[in-house]
């Protein structure tokens, strides 16, 4: 008799239990209830689906919106009950979320890249900093919860994914993240990182450029590329050599920019504006009369006065938006052209040799003509120097003596009588 009146007293307090109201739903109806999950082996409920009427239970008039509750009270407690802590209590968590500084400097940052103050490329690499974040972390911790073993725990996901200069590149983006929050007055103290999460040590980053090899062609390669390349990437590649372009100066070349009959460029860098005027060796001349001859339609008005554009009118380096996600892409067919040519002609072995190599090229071998300033104004580098604020103008003779000192250094070669070979006999 006792044991069957206690199952029929079960029976009255447990009603049928609802389904989870989609497939993939964390939490499951518990019998006593309520919404449930086994964490770290211990089992936690977050909310009910059924209220104790009379010592009955009867199920909430809207379950799914008990669901839904649960579920935002599982994602606010996650991070604490997967690392054993226990939970802060909901009334003191006034406190910003990660999920709104990161939104915040977002919206920050793409107010600056519409006004044209920040690269896309930039601007994507907020957003993934942003999303590593919170992906890490966890979109409701409050700031003012964070901890240094946060942070310890952070970096060592960084530096599992990252090498050296990007793990650098990724910690000053993040604490550039809580910077803005304090600025902002989001928060009223700065965050404590504590001492693990610092940047690679100049020691680990010089290693990590030595295993790596030279970023650099060889004259003899640059030649094997521009052999084999069609006219237009031939055109590109002689301005990657010749002025120092990298592919974001590539695409947004302007027309305007280039004098082919006097054999000049005068282009701002787009990354930081400095104002650059470079002479164009006849070869690169050569060149680009061929590309802009055979230059396709635009494919959207603001791009008609760019002097490349790829088989569909459209820029070779831009961003767009990530189909179902507000995620910023960066496509660029440039690097994928050239490296496909590198692959082509088995000379891509070392890592990080791209298109912008072209740059570390000019870099190192316009130094050889021992005007650094002059190498700097064409590689439009910034002079924060005393020096640099008081100098208005470089004569367009260094100018030329850098270019000059590259222009020999890919052209010309040594005959086996040891005399050079002169520019004429060789074309680009």
């Amino acid at each position: 008799m006792n044991h069957s009146t206690n199952r029929a007293s079960r029976g009255k307090r447990n009603p049928s239990k609802p389904e989870k109201p989609y497939k993939g739903f964390p939490l499951f109806a518990h019998d006593s209830g309520r919404w449930a999950k086994k964490i770290r082996r211990k089992l936690h409920f977050f909310g009910r689906w059924a209220n104790t009427v009379a010592g009955t239970l009867v199920q909430v008039d809207d379950v799914g919106a008990s669901a839904q509750a649960a579920l935002e009270k599982l994602n606010r407690e996650w991070p604490y009950l997967m690392e054993g802590r226990t939970p802060p209590p909901v009334d003191t968590r006034a406190g910003v979320s990660l999920r709104d500084v990161c939104n915040a400097f977002l919206t920050s940052k793409r107010n600056k890249l519409q006004a044209g103050e920040l690269e896309q490329r930039t601007f994507r690499d907020y957003y993934r900093s942003c999303e590593l974040l919170i992906g890490s972390i966890g979109k409701h911790r409050a700031l003012e919860d964070l901890r240094p073993d946060d942070f310890e725990k952070l970096r060592a996901v960084m530096a599992r994914r990252f090498g050296p200069v990007a793990l650098k590149n990724e910690i000053t983006r993040c604490r550039m993240v809580f910077k803005f929050a304090f600025d902002q007055g989001l928060i009223d103290t700065l965050i404590r990182y504590g001492q693990s999460f610092d940047p690679p040590s100049a020691k680990t980053m010089r290693k990590a450029r030595q295993q790596g090899g030279k970023r650099m062609f060889e004259a003899d390669e640059i030649l094997r590329i521009l052999a084999a390349a069609d006219p237009v990437l031939k055109a590109m590649i002689l301005l990657g050599v010749n002025c120092g372009f990298g592919n974001t100066d590539i695409a947004s070349l302007t027309i305007d920019a280039v004098d082919l009959d006097a054999g000049w460029v005068d282009f701002p860098r787009p990354k930081t504006a400095i104002e650059r005027r470079i002479p164009l060796w006849p070869e690169t001349v050569k060149r680009l009369r061929v590309a802009l001859a055979q230059r396709p339609e635009p494919a959207h008005e603001q791009d008609g006065d760019l002097c490349f554009l790829t088989g569909t009118g459209r820029r070779w380096v831009r961003s767009q938006t990530k189909r179902g996600s507000d995620s910023i892409v960066i496509v660029d067919p440039l690097s994928q052209r050239f490296t496909r040519l590198l692959r082509s002609l088995k000379i891509n072995g070392r890592r990080g040799l791209g298109f912008f190599a072209l740059r570390h090229v000019f870099e190192t071998i316009g130094g050889e003509s021992r005007d650094q300033v002059a190498v700097n104004a064409i590689m439009g580098h910034v002079d924060e120097s005393m020096a640099g604020v008081y100098r208005e103008q470089i004569s367009d003779e260094r100018l030329q003596a850098v270019t000059d000192v590259v222009r020999a250094w890919l052209f010309s070669r040594v005959s086996r009588n040891g005399s050079t070979i002169p520019f004429s006999t060789r074309t680009a």
